[in-house]
């Protein structure tokens, strides 16, 4: 198994290209089964994860074909001939319940198991059943798979109350709602770029749907959908992952396409900090001239609030600043596992519930540590930059699922890192 070892080597400087979103992908590639014309995907993300879409789509009978090093993807669901997606691809990744709305209002019926993923919190599924079944949807629950089926004459449109926003459930509503019977109202939706992007391309594609950034998206379901070609919207959470290394390292680093709209609440906190943030024609640059920077509270929110997804990277911040800082995880529970580990490299935290209180201190001490999830991995190769002498993560096959090349892009800018293969 691949192991990253860091070595604190000082301030980084110079470019750091940013990728498509892996969570907008992820999306947009099951939108393929709402129609038998093409979708192709420009900009995509170089990622197991969506390797592991690929393969599920592929298992479907849909086309995939990957273009261009992989930053294109082609695909075409003309011809699907298997309407199960079967638990031992399923169980790799939490997105791949997001086939289950488009096979659904396409086909009328689909088998999908409940999924697995990243290890934080439970994160259940109920939101995506209880949107399928206001559309009029059929569930039955046993053996580990959801099976669907849709009423004669297909999905019917409906209202659907989200008792909180969820992204996963408001992507496989969307979807679903494009092709059913009416019209559709998705109240107290998620409203991330993610959510956008889905939109534009389903719009592209036939689809007519109003509201999308808001909390009440409206669809007007459409006899088919036709071909297109959408490019995936920026990455804002590898965007928010690579502002941090030159926050924690020292130096000056512009982020390829990166987009202050994407993370406003975000570049709010890093600014209180004393980073400077600067929006260029082709990106962001973020710079530490202060040295250690001043110690900030944070509480992960919804969009356009503070994303859960950078609370790990941030941490890793917050261990070396001044001052005392508090973090208030309020999305997912289970998700500071990555305090011990940074620890273990000399960092003062600790957890209550879903609080951590991070007591700065001068330097982080270099240490072997263990990735307990995706965005906990690359917290530890943050740390590892800032810390003296050698880092080395473990267990990084999390960090491939999320973050392509990131050996590559962080030493592109002065970062001393490796790649070491396992056994």
């Amino acid at each position: 198994m691949d192991s990253i070892l860091v070595t604190g080597n000082g301030p980084l400087n110079g470019s750091i290209p940013i990728a498509g979103a892996k969570n907008a992908c992820l999306t947009l590639m099951p939108a393929t089964l709402l129609s038998d014309e093409p979708l192709t995907l420009t900009n995509a993300p170089r990622l197991s994860d969506i390797r592991t879409m690929t393969t599920l789509l592929q298992s479907l009978g849909a086309e995939v074909t990957s273009m261009q090093g992989g930053k294109v993807l082609a695909m075409s669901s003309h011809d699907l001939n298997n309407h199960t997606a079967d638990y031992d691809i399923v169980r790799k990744m939490r997105a791949s319940i997001l086939v289950l709305g488009p096979m659904l209002a396409r086909e009328g019926h689909a088998i999908v198991s409940l999924p697995g993923g990243c290890a934080i919190g439970a994160r259940p599924v109920d939101l995506h059943l209880k949107a399928l079944e206001a559309m009029g949807a059929e569930l039955d629950l046993r053996d580990g798979y959801v099976h669907a089926k849709a009423p004669a004459g297909g999905l019917k449109g409906g209202i659907v109350d989200f008792p909180f926003a969820s992204v996963g459930a408001t992507e496989n509503a969307l979807m679903a709602a494009t092709l059913a019977k009416g019209t559709t109202v998705l109240k107290n939706a998620a409203r991330e770029p993610e959510i956008v992007d889905l939109a534009d391309c389903l719009r592209k594609m036939g689809a007519q749907i109003e509201g999308e950034g808001t909390s009440t998206i409206t669809i007007q379901g459409v006899d088919r959908l036709h071909g297109a070609t959408h490019p995936v919207v920026t990455d804002r959470i590898e965007l928010g992952t690579y502002m941090l290394a030159p926050a924690i390292a020292g130096g000056s680093v512009e982020l390829l396409g990166g987009r202050r709209d994407l993370l406003e609440a975000f570049c709010q906190k890093l600014e209180e900090t004393g980073i400077e943030i600067t929006q260029t024609d082709t990106g962001l640059v973020v710079s530490n001239t202060r040295g250690r920077v001043k110690a900030v509270n944070v509480t992960t929110e919804p969009f356009p609030g503070f994303p859960t997804d950078l609370q790990a990277q941030f941490m890793a911040l917050m261990c070396t600043a001044e001052g005392t800082s508090d973090l208030h995880e309020t999305i997912f529970e289970n998700r500071f596992m990555h305090a011990p580990e940074l620890t273990r490299m000399g960092a003062k935290i600790e957890v209550h519930g879903g609080t951590a209180k991070v007591t700065g201190v001068a330097k982080l001490r270099g240490a072997p540590v263990m990735a307990t999830d995706l965005r906990a991995s690359v917290s530890l190769i943050l740390a590892g930059l800032a810390a003296e002498g050698e880092t080395i993560v473990n267990r990084v096959y999390h960090l491939d699922r999320g973050y392509e090349r990131v050996e590559e892009k962080l030493g592109n800018v002065g970062a001393k890192i490796e790649r070491v293969k396992g056994q």
